[in-house]
């Protein structure tokens, strides 16, 4: 409740917020993944322009997730997730090439089929019939079930995996998934 109160009036002061060219970028580092996520929830809510990426590997804390943000809006995503009581491991400004995060998605272009891995998880759509033919990877207990739920079905109409799964393995799926549905709506 009282988040939803601080949003109000936070919103009202600044509506829409915009990243300007120039702007400087950062990473708040987690220690869980599940921080993260619910990071990034709380941050999309209050319309904050906000990526997950995965940290360089000099910077990973046993989380392989981090939350990237314009440095101008430091310390309004501190005041956000402190409200939660999320507090990152670490905070640290990106300045090159060497702390470039990665980008979460890899695509790969089959002719016929295209297969979109985030992380550890792959999802793969024929491209005419836009259903998709394959759920892959991961090790968590609730892959072969959002997989069974996902394959043979048509990728704009099946219900996404977030509905269904809880775990990081599910979380990935997800964010495959809305890219693919993404890439072949275009």
């Amino acid at each position: 409740m009282i988040l939803q109160r601080f949003f109000r009036r936070i919103k009202r002061r600044i509506s829409p917020i915009k990243v300007l060219p120039g702007d400087g970028r950062g990473l708040f580092l987690f220690a869980h993944t599940g921080d993260v996520i619910r990071a990034e929830t709380l941050l999309r809510k209050a319309e904050l322009p906000i990526a997950v990426k995965a940290p360089p590997p000099e910077l990973r804390t046993g989380c392989d997730l981090a939350i990237e943000f314009s440095l101008a809006h430091e310390s309004f995503i501190r005041t956000i997730m402190e409200q939660a009581g999320l507090i990152p491991v670490d905070c640290v400004p990106i300045t090159g090439e060497p702390l470039e995060p990665a980008s979460l998605f890899q695509c790969k272009d089959f002719g016929d089929y295209l297969m979109v891995r985030m992380t550890n998880m792959k999802i793969t759509v024929e491209k005419s019939s836009k259903r998709i033919v394959n759920v892959s990877g991961g090790g968590c207990p609730d892959v072969p079930y959002l997989a069974s739920l996902l394959t043979g079905k048509r990728i704009e109409e099946v219900d996404p995996p977030k509905n269904y799964g809880q775990t990081l393995c599910a979380y990935a799926l997800q964010l495959a998934f809305e890219e693919a549905k993404r890439l072949c709506a275009g």
